[in-house]
């Protein structure tokens, strides 16, 4: 995928532009399914699947020598063939309210679907509507389902006590 850009960020798949330092500080100190999660399992997680960030744009910046700095994160984990599931999406809390997720989520969805990918999983606690403008529905079928779930954030991430 190219990256692309739009109103002063840039959203790119490039898995060399990740900045695993602060993506692991997002998830692992300021997400609630991710809590307390050691750096070496986000640096696999991450190595394990397709990242997409989203980054200031340099040309956006009134210092042309200022780094971009990565403002939004997002993974599928997937087959590359039949199913991709999105987790990990996290955008800075300084840079939310400009449509960062839609557009992340958004791209996502494109993108593999380009490379063939028919299904897609999600799971969220709190941002349902957020991802139905999306094109996301509740999952029909759940019943079918089964898990083993050893996460020691499960009963965060369930709203759970």
């Amino acid at each position: 995928m190219e990256d692309l850009e739009r109103d002063g960020y840039v959203l790119s798949a490039d898995p060399k532009r990740v900045d695993f330092a602060r993506v692991h500080r997002w998830l692992s100190e300021e997400s609630y399914w991710a809590a307390g999660r050691p750096y070496d399992l986000v640096a696999r997680s991450i190595d394990g699947s397709v990242p997409y960030s989203v980054f200031t744009s340099p040309t956006a910046s009134t210092d042309p020598a200022q780094p971009a700095e990565q403002v939004a994160f997002a993974r599928a984990v997937t087959d590359g063939a039949t199913f991709a599931w999105i987790c990990d999406v996290f955008v800075d809390a300084d840079h939310r309210g400009h449509g960062l997720g839609k557009w992340m989520i958004d791209t996502i969805l494109a993108d593999l679907s380009e490379r063939g990918i028919q299904r897609f999983l999600l799971a969220t606690r709190d941002a349902h509507d957020v991802y139905r403008r999306s094109g996301f529905t509740e999952l029909v079928g759940a019943n079918r389902y089964m898990e083993i779930d050893h996460r020691p954030t499960r009963n965060a991430i369930l709203g759970l006590p």
